[in-house]
């Protein structure tokens, strides 16, 4: 029996490769913890790929969906086929009574996006995205201290790897802090000013991006993955105080600087020479702290919040409508950069 007395969530693994694999590490590791979910599947349309970690984690393979729902019950699964492919896998486990993770984005286009939403609304089962950032603990952290974001400055920067080419660097990268800015400033996009460029690919592999929304906030984007080095950073600014987040190291930077508001010039200036003069910084006047935060793997907060939503029959964090707006924005992002394109003769 499992430390909660509950029943065990039946879950299997839809797609073995990357993320595949992490979902399948996951699972297990929460499996062999106690809590009540057992890893009972994993599919893979190539069959050496299927076997290879059937074997690697103990639980039986298939070669097809079809295949997997004949021979066992799934009460959950987690969908990490390319994005081409998601809503037929969505909707066939959905339709067999499986609440499902959908790894991001949610789909390739907004049909397909709608297939997966609706399947779950017919069959009256649970859709979570696979936006893992939302779990990350700087960004837990960092919506205590939100009251008034009016700018936001994005960076999400990677390495050339040929693991996403399916799609391109907004859908790619890009589409995590799309995300995250439409769950913080919570107004409509107004107007979407884009440029992209291929570079290594054959799709956009380098992008910024300025959106300006119908409350005023202003949001810059830069995603690439042709790098010589990996950045994940957001800094927000709202009245009298600016933040800084990285994903990568976990931690929430912020710069209070109620204690300087209403100063003049003259007096900002003084300020600074006397902190220098005392052997300070010059911005010893302002309020600079990192805020405490608990660490944790994005990917493992993310597949017990899903596994809570499913036993609680609760809305998820990042719902099949959150990331069906995510889509469309960055969908929004692509014809502003097929414009940019035309106008320019790229």
């Amino acid at each position: 029996m499992h430390e909660t007395g509950r029943a065990a969530l039946r879950v299997g693994v839809i797609g073995a490769g990357a993320f595949g694999k992490n979902h399948l590490r996951v699972y297990r590791e929460l499996q062999t913890a106690g809590q009540p979910v057992e890893l009972v599947a994993v599919v893979d349309a190539n069959v050496q790929v299927a076997a290879e970690a059937g074997a690697a984690f103990g639980v039986p393979w298939f070669k097809s969906i079809e295949e997997c729902l004949a021979a066992t019950t799934l009460d959950a699964a987690s969908v990490c086929v390319p994005t081409v492919h998601h809503a037929d896998a969505a909707e066939l486990l959905l339709a067999a009574g499986a609440d499902v993770l959908v790894e991001k984005p949610l789909a390739g286009s907004l049909a397909d996006a709608d297939r997966i939403v609706e399947a779950a609304r017919r069959y009256g089962r649970i859709v979570q995205v696979g936006h893992l950032e939302r779990f990350n603990p700087a960004v837990t952290t960092a919506r205590q201290y939100l009251h008034r974001p009016m700018f936001f400055e994005s960076h999400r920067l990677s390495v050339f790897t040929p693991r996403s080419l399916d799609v391109d660097v907004v859908l790619d990268l890009m589409i995590h802090d799309l995300d995250i800015v439409l769950s913080l400033v919570k107004s409509p996009v107004r107007e979407v000013r884009a440029v992209g460029l291929p570079v290594l690919s054959k799709k956009v592999d380098i992008a910024n991006v300025r959106l300006e929304f119908e409350n005023g906030c202003i949001a810059n984007f830069t995603a690439s993955r042709v790098s010589t080095e990996r950045v994940r950073k957001l800094r927000f600014f709202q009245p009298h105080q600016y933040l800084s987040l990285d994903f990568a190291r976990q931690d929430l930077l912020m710069i209070d600087v109620t204690g300087a508001a209403g100063m003049d010039i003259a007096q900002l200036a003084a300020m600074s020479q006397m902190a220098v003069a005392s052997g300070g910084h010059p911005s010893a006047g302002l309020s600079l702290k990192k805020a405490p935060v608990e660490p944790g793997e994005p990917l493992r907060l993310e597949i017990e919040a899903f596994l809570t939503a499913v036993r609680e029959r609760s809305v998820p964090l990042v719902s099949g409508e959150d990331g069906r707006a995510a889509l469309a924005l960055a969908l929004e992002i692509h014809e502003a950069m097929a414009a940019h394109a035309l106008r320019t003769g790229l």
